[in-house]
């Protein structure tokens, strides 16, 4: 099954006055032809998954009859930014890029399959061991990736529900939570070692200095060098 949003600049698409932000839905083994006339600009997303093993994963107990109905031409709003921020980031190198790709592929299946109201459930949070473990697993893996999967497997919860259970908890995604930590060790490396920046960022998962700097000076308002120079100071 295939699930694809089109970039374009276009009149008229498979015979259609181009609408904003169209977006198509494939079951498997359907056939799917296009035309396009004048078109200037063009760039398409495509999200192929098996619907099966996705279900299994997100904890979604009812049918997938859902998956077996076409729709073509389609605008969803927040699956349209969902997915563009995916594509963004397929080619981060950076270790956090994996949990916040695992919670957005979530999102957007969790958008397509489950029902509204069960996408807008809230849910409880996770229990003080749960979260203990989460905690530590990812201080214990900085610097690298953690995936979606393994923290939800620790809690005996599917993706979604984790991924929920974990913001009702923390406040924060499971990748926003990752990014701290990883700030969070920057710090103590800043405090209590005589290490050079290059070192400070590759020890906490970032491309390099000026990687690092960027990502920590929007999270404490300072720069890592001013951060260390007035607490050393």
């Amino acid at each position: 099954m295939s699930l694809w949003q089109y970039f374009h600049d276009e009149p008229v698409v498979n015979g259609y006055a181009y609408k904003p932000r169209p977006m198509f839905f494939a079951p498997a083994n359907m056939d799917v032809w296009g035309h396009s006339a004048d078109s200037r600009y063009i760039k398409c997303a495509t999200i192929s998954f098996d619907a099966n093993a996705l279900q299994e994963r997100l904890g979604i107990s009812q049918s997938l009859r859902l998956l077996d109905v076409p729709r073509l031409r389609f605008n969803d709003d927040r699956m349209w930014t969902l997915i563009s921020l995916l594509v963004e980031a397929i080619d981060d190198t950076d270790p956090g890029s994996q949990l916040y790709g695992d919670s957005l592929i979530a999102a957007i299946a969790a958008r397509l399959i489950e029902r509204p109201a069960q996408a807008k459930r809230s849910a409880s949070g996770l229990s003080a061991m749960q979260l203990k473990d989460a905690i530590s697993y990812i201080e214990a893996n900085i610097p690298a990736k953690v995936e979606l999967s393994t923290l939800a497997e620790l809690a005996g919860f599917s993706q979604s529900h984790y991924s929920r259970a974990f913001k009702a908890s923390t406040g924060l995604a499971p990748y926003q939570w990752q990014l701290q930590a990883r700030v969070d060790r920057a710090k103590d490396l800043l405090l209590n070692t005589n290490g050079g920046l290059e070192e400070v960022a590759e020890a906490t998962g970032f491309a390099d200095a000026v990687h690092f700097g960027r990502t920590f000076r929007k999270i404490t308002g300072a720069t890592p060098a001013a951060w260390r120079r007035d607490r050393l100071t």
